[in-house]
């Protein structure tokens, strides 16, 4: 079968990349195009139509600003799925551009198979009418997602969370710090996120944890689509590593972590590292997400267990002062550090075991055709 898959930040890379490896296996005929990054284009053998850092905007006012690019980029894809012809279409998260494909792929007859909800549940509910129309199956990878759906009267497909695998398929790398020069001192990990945005307002904060944690080294899990020059814009002269590729191991060393809302509290979550969840954005952004948000929470860690976690600053909370008196109980509490290790178990037995990837695998090869499955 012919496949042509879409995914436009850097997890969703990640969780295309682990199921083009699952569908390989399950699809003896199985050719793919791809919009992806770097673990995608691994994956598949092939270069993406479009990478994905020519595809993040987040926030309002960033994607009216980039409008221009993501109309083109919308035209590329769509004529190269023209040209390709695939029988499915994969759309990896991403919901502003893909439901947009999705809808252009209904329209030519193509199997819509979407990997990774988007998350309506948290804002503009209406929007289930329109996936309802456009999309074929869904796959979901947090457990309140199909009881959200079903109120609906739409059946999805809950697969488990893919984050599990790439964990779990992880190889760690035990000379780390050594490969690094990391000393021995604990490490405070620096998750400022993979957007041009979100580290441009966060990791000023961020770095400047290294006055009031003195006996601690930091080190910050650099994007891929950033090189070494562009976060020392940030960190200066100060004594502050910054790995790449690498943040799993990073984590697994870490003794806590300071994480940008997103994909990585979950992640962090996961490897049981206690974290302080961050975020900030434009002043208008902000104000309008909070008319619209539906949620009580930004970290997936606290909206999966269904209570507060983890600690959440945003905005004017989110400062060097209030991350650092998180950061202090975190480390010196130990009754609060006990506490969030606690939740994590909780989240543990919520997600279930890995092989989400396998699962959708399985489910897309069967859903297009391919025999046997």
């Amino acid at each position: 079968m012919k496949y042509y898959l879409i995914a436009g930040e850097s997890s969703g890379d990640m969780h295309g990349a682990n199921l083009i490896e699952a569908l390989k296996g399950f699809d003896s005929e199985f050719e793919c195009r791809i919009v992806g990054g770097d673990q995608m284009r691994n994956a598949a053998g092939r270069v993406p139509l479009i990478h994905t850092s020519e595809m993040a905007f987040m926030g309002f006012i960033e994607v009216i600003k980039n409008l221009s690019a993501i109309k083109k980029n919308l035209t590329n894809v769509k004529a190269d799925i023209t040209s390709y012809n695939p029988d499915t279409i994969i759309l990896i998260d991403f919901p502003g551009f893909n439901m947009k494909i999705a809808d252009f792929a209904k329209k030519k007859g193509i199997k819509v198979c979407y990997y990774i909800s988007p998350k309506i549940w948290a804002w503009n509910q209406g929007r289930v009418h329109k996936i309802k129309k456009v999309v074929d199956h869904m796959f979901c990878i947090l457990p309140f997602e199909v009881e959200f759906y079903k109120q609906f009267n739409y059946n999805v497909d809950y697969v488990g969370n893919p984050l599990l695998d790439a964990i779990a398929a992880h190889k760690p790398n035990r000379s780390f710090k050594q490969s690094n020069g990391l000393n021995e001192r604990p490490i405070i990990a620096l998750l400022p996120g993979s957007r041009k945005m979100e580290i441009e307002q966060l990791l000023p904060d961020m770095v400047d944890l290294h006055y009031l944690f003195p006996a601690h080294q930091f080190v910050v899990a650099g994007a891929p689509n950033f090189d070494n020059a562009y976060y020392k814009k940030f960190i200066g002269e100060l004594p502050i590593n910054i790995v790449f590729n690498q943040t799993y191991d990073l984590l697994q060393h870490a003794q806590a972590a300071v994480v940008t809302s997103g994909t990585a509290t979950l992640e962090t979550g996961i490897l049981k590292v206690p974290q302080v969840v961050v975020y900030k954005a434009n002043m208008i952004s902000v104000f309008i997400a909070r008319l619209v948000v539906k949620v009580e929470f930004i970290s997936l860690v606290n909206l999966i267990n269904g209570f507060l976690s983890v600690r959440e600053l945003i905005q004017k909370d989110c400062n060097t002062r209030s991350i650092g008196d998180e950061l202090n109980e975190l480390l010196n509490n130990q009754e609060h550090r006990a506490s969030v290790m606690e939740n994590y178990e909780l989240l543990a037995e919520k997600l279930g075991t890995p092989g989400a990837s396998v699962k959708a695998a399985k489910l897309i090869a069967a859903y297009s055709g391919v025999a046997g499955n």
